[in-house]
């Protein structure tokens, strides 16, 4: 039985990936903001029509050294639980404290007639996250910012090259953190990068990437080590030229999925947000066992048993995670919570054969077919 799993990551060719590295062999320059680094800087501030960027080891280091780069590392920082643990971690492991807001039960992003309510004199920050590239009501969390003096730093892993309302998604609040980890669409094997406009930011975030140092003989700051090599700069480099083709080879895929399950009783499927060019990067599908008639967990072993993975994806809630225990209450976020037990993220790659979309829709068809039935 063949597999298909629920992403696949883009990759260059093989020739094409041994050229670009070629040269890092000749100058044994492998790390430390090399050559590779630096263009790969410039195509991505290029690209994504940003002002200032700064690459990183991981989109988990872009969002917890920003934290620290904006000098707020203290406080509380409102969040949403309906995202990846990195987001929540990044929060904690700087010894903040995340207050988490439920989420709008249409995009699953944060909803934000509910953050006012939660700011309070501690609040030093909003942490938001674009989700399954659904883009924030960005307008409300900076006139909220605005009138509390809050920091923003968006989590935009899931946003890569997207454009809102004619800037790129990048632009948005006082940073935004990316992830160009193997699993999204584009990625440098591993690492991130953050987008900012605040030079003052940028010297910080250098600083702290790199143990602290300010010039060969002056460390002022205590830093980490999250500086992206050479080798993952390069492959990014090489990714970065065919994304637009990676992109517009989802947008068939996602279009196969919407002909065939839009309209069937029982099934959410992710909006079009007006104003945005998407990147596809997910297609979720929130089941109502109560009119569908089969749960997320049934219609999930179904396409197991065919050999096709898909991921419950965000579940379980971050402000419900074991290391958390009786440190949050989950059912003060109840859309949340509601999303997170029955979302199912279907497959979704470049190279994703439009038969196997087929074969996909068939089994979900099936699993209300069947409950229809009575079977």
């Amino acid at each position: 039985m063949s597999t298909v799993l629920v992403t696949q990551s883009s990759m260059p060719k093989f020739e094409e990936y041994v050229d670009e590295i070629r040269d890092i062999w000749e100058s044994r320059w492998l790390t430390n903001m090399g050559i590779k680094h630096q263009q790969l800087q410039t195509e991505l501030k290029r690209y994504l029509g940003v002002s200032n960027i700064d690459l990183l080891t991981n989109g988990h280091m872009a969002i917890e050294l920003s934290l620290q780069a904006l000098g707020i590392a203290k406080g509380e920082v409102i969040t949403t639980p309906f995202t990846f643990a990195s987001t929540t971690h990044a929060i904690v492991r700087n010894g903040m404290e995340p207050v988490f807001c439920d989420i709008d039960p249409i995009t699953f992003t944060m909803d934000v007639s509910k953050i006012e309510e939660l700011i309070t004199d501690k609040t030093v920050a909003i942490l938001p996250v674009h989700v399954y590239g659904n883009i924030c009501n960005i307008e409300e969390i900076q006139r909220l910012a605005n009138k509390y003096n809050l920091k923003v730093i968006y989590d935009a892993a899931h946003t890569f090259g997207e454009i809102y309302n004619g800037k790129g998604i990048g632009t948005y609040g006082d940073v935004s953190c990316f992830s160009f980890h193997a699993t999204k669409v584009f990625n440098s094997i591993e690492g991130g990068a953050v987008c900012f406009n605040d030079l003052d930011f940028g010297k910080a975030m250098y600083q702290l990437k790199n143990f602290g140092i300010k010039n060969e003989e002056v460390i002022d700051g205590v830093g980490a080590n999250a500086k992206m090599n050479e080798f993952c700069a390069a492959m990014g480099l090489c990714n970065l030229r065919h994304v637009d083709n990676e992109i517009e080879k989802r947008r068939k895929v996602v279009e196969r999925y919407r002909e065939q399950l839009e309209g069937v009783d029982g099934i959410q499927l992710n909006p079009v947000q007006k104003g945005v060019k998407s990147n596809y990067a997910y297609f979720p599908v929130v089941f109502d066992e109560k009119i569908f008639g089969s749960s997320r967990n049934e219609v999930k072993e179904a396409l197991a048993k065919e050999g096709i993975g898909a991921r419950k994806y965000f579940y379980p809630l971050t402000n419900s995670f074991d290391c958390f225990k009786g440190r949050y209450n989950v059912y003060e976020t109840p859309v949340a919570l509601h999303v997170s037990k029955r979302v199912l993220t279907l497959p979704l790659y470049a190279d994703l054969e439009l038969a196997e979309v087929d074969k996909i829709c068939e089994i979900v068809r099936q699993c209300r077919s069947k409950t229809i039935m009575g079977i």
